[in-house]
């Protein structure tokens, strides 16, 4: 019997098979040992996991975005054929054209770099500098600067493309992810996935950022209410019209409503002459839901739009001639209602085509005629016939024949086909595989009973049990009959998807920590923190009781002891005060904080909820030492 290596050209499941048919436990053993010694040397699998798409203006070339093999593939779309595969900076996740079409930017959002390209010779010219985390980056008109949206710093970096050196930061909003720019290029449009900071267990609230493009100042935020997760934004060819891809998360009430379609609004803001004052519009129908949108497509005539809605495989089409016509018939209270109205999208919804798995970034072709659609977890661009309403092509991106359990999760994780109605999958709640800053009501206990924070996916492997009381001993349970019985309302996953989904989520890796030295070095202030945060005394010489010492709780590598403890911030609507020691890793990103989310940042954990010392001794400290704490916290 030959033995392949596993994970090149063979999956488990053949090696298992191949294992079955060896009649000998003496065969059986070698076969094994073969498989373990092969799969513990070779590397795992990469997956393209294309994410964003730009089309040359001549149409001739397609540029992709494979965030999951760092690079950029050009495409010549006459022969459909790779021209080159452009080794970028970790994690891309966007690309954008000079308007000469010479030059590529591609946002490394875990190397917090642009790539500069040239589209000649189509190799990286020189890395610019970004923000925290640059999730998209586009030049302006002129090709004078380039504006980065910066995720974890939440503000909008300009470049100085002559020279390459940063000149200002802009203010933008929690999660700052997608740009885009007028056609006239006087405007740059911004979103971003987290809400704003408000008042607790009030209603979301999140915005379009729009810049000044020859001033370089913010100079409007079109205010989005009820609004959390905001997407790609688009403009028409004319500059009338702007599309937002947004979800509407319902996360104040139980999700004992899924069946009344009361979880998530998948649906779009409008904004623009074309609307006058912004109107939010469902894609949802009665009984089928989309979701969530991601990214939109303008046809150059205005004729309709093209929404990517990721967990539903599918491209939705809005006849917009139609569209306007509804909107603009409506009263202001009308239209303030439609966002909520499941049977509205019967009246512009013209089309769903079915794509590949995941679609994600869409590229219209110049003549409006074919649409790009990449597809995420299904590693391939779909080529749609717009007229028909069909693919038909495929362009593939070379990805490994056998698909890994990592990936088969990862595709259940990005998929709402689970939910009841198709209402939403796991990237909902946890949007690209990380938070969404948010506190839900989950269970149907009551209203406004046991609140619970969202926590951060990443590198959650060795930190259980999980739910914020602690229910759930491991994430079988966590993801299986819990999600099934409480989330779903339908029958989800079978045991060899449960088990393909929690090595999913197993594999979540921890982004890079922005915080601390590459070489592992503390600041003056982040080495003050840490002295506070391992002190056994207060200042006053007087010992702190074990319990009550910072590292007792969060030890280990996770910086938990995964224990349920009483630190005091327990609140009259939760059944019990005892909560789970939550992990410290990377804690800097999943604001809000304590078990219902209640403390907008970290600081006020023991300013504003700890009154009695009960979570930590924090009194006794000034100011600059709570402040040093802080710093050293964010290192972890």
């Amino acid at each position: 019997m030959e033995i392949r290596p596993p994970g090149v050209d063979m999956s488990v499941d053949a090696v298992r098979t191949c294992a079955c048919r060896v009649r000998t436990a003496a065969h059986t053993f070698s076969i094994l040992l073969a498989f373990t010694c092969l799969s513990a040397t070779l590397p795992t699998p990469r997956y393209p996991s294309p994410i964003e798409l730009a089309l040359s203006p001549d149409g001739a070339r397609l540029y992709v975005v494979c965030q999951g093999t760092d690079e950029l593939v050009a495409f010549d779309l006459r022969t459909r054929a790779i021209l080159r595969r452009i080794p970028v900076g970790r994690e891309p996740k966007s690309v954008a054209l000079s308007r000469d079409a010479r030059r590529i930017y591609v946002a490394n959002s875990w190397s917090d770099t642009v790539s500069e390209i040239d589209a000649a010779s189509l190799e990286v010219v020189r890395k610019l500098p970004a923000g925290m985390e640059p999730t998209s980056a586009i030049p302006d008109r002129e090709g004078r600067y380039l504006y980065v949206a910066n995720r974890i710093g939440g503000d909008i970096s300009v470049v100085d493309l002559a020279s390459g050196v940063e000149t200002k930061r802009l203010d933008a909003a929690p999660g700052a992810s997608y740009l885009a720019l007028s056609p006239d290029g006087s405007r740059v449009y911004g979103t971003h996935l987290y809400p704003n900071p408000g008042q607790f267990r009030a209603p979301p609230e999140s915005e379009i950022t729009v810049i000044d493009a020859a001033r370089q100042v913010v100079a409007e935020r079109y205010r989005l209410h009820n609004v959390a997760g905001v997407f790609h934004v688009a403009l028409s060819a004319d500059g009338r019209l702007g599309m937002a891809a947004q979800l509407r998360p319902k996360n104040l009430v139980p999700l004992a409503h899924v069946e009344h379609g009361w979880v998530f609004g998948n649906s779009i803001s409008l904004f623009g002459e074309d609307v006058g004052e912004v109107v939010q519009i469902p894609i949802d129908e009665l009984d089928r839901y989309f979701t969530p949108p991601f990214d939109i497509a303008i046809a150059p005539d205005k004729s309709a739009a093209y929404v990517s809605t990721s967990g539903s495989d599918s491209v939705t089409v809005i006849d917009l001639r139609r569209l306007l016509e509804f909107v603009r018939s409506k009263s202001p209270e009308e239209k303030r209602a439609m966002a909520n109205d499941l049977s509205a999208s019967a009246n512009y919804v013209a089309a769903r085509i079915p794509v590949g798995s995941a679609p994600k970034g869409l590229a219209l072709a110049p003549d409006g005629k074919r649409l790009y659609v990449a597809n995420r977890t299904g590693d391939t661009v779909s080529i749609v016939d717009t007229a028909a309403r069909r693919v038909s092509g495929t362009l593939s991106l070379g990805a490994p024949a056998a698909l890994t359990p990592e990936r088969r999760g990862e595709r259940l994780f990005y998929s709402a086909r689970f939910g009841f109605q198709g209402h939403f999958g796991c990237a909902n709640c946890h949007l690209e595989a990380t938070q969404d800053n948010l506190s839900w009501d989950l269970e149907p206990d009551g209203f406004g009973k046991d609140i619970v924070d969202n926590r951060l996916l990443e590198w959650v492997d060795g930190t259980e049990p999980f739910k914020w009381n602690g229910g759930n001993p491991n994430l079988e349970t966590e993801c299986g009959p819990r999600t099934e019985t409480f989330f779903y309302r339908s029958q989800s996953y079978d045991q060899e998807q449960l088990a393909d989904l929690v090595r999913f989520l197993k594999s979540i890796p921890l982004r890079p920590n922005r915080f601390r030295a590459a070489n592992g070095e503390l600041t003056p202030a982040q080495e003050r923190g840490q002295a506070i945060f391992e002190r056994t005394r207060k200042k006053d010489g007087t010992p702190i009781p074990q319990f009550n010492q910072c590292p007792v709780c969060h030890s280990g590598p996770h910086y938990t002891n995964k224990e349920l403890v009483d630190v005091g911030s327990g609140k009259p609507t939760d059944r019990s005060p005892l909560v789970d020691v939550p992990q410290l890793t990377n804690i800097a990103l999943s604001a809000p904080y304590l078990h219902d989310g209640s403390a907008h940042t970290l600081e006020e954990i023991w300013t504003v909820f700890n009154p009695r010392d009960t979570h930590g001794v924090t009194n006794d400290l000034q100011k600059d030492e709570l402040n040093d704490l802080i710093e050293y916290l964010k290192t972890l």
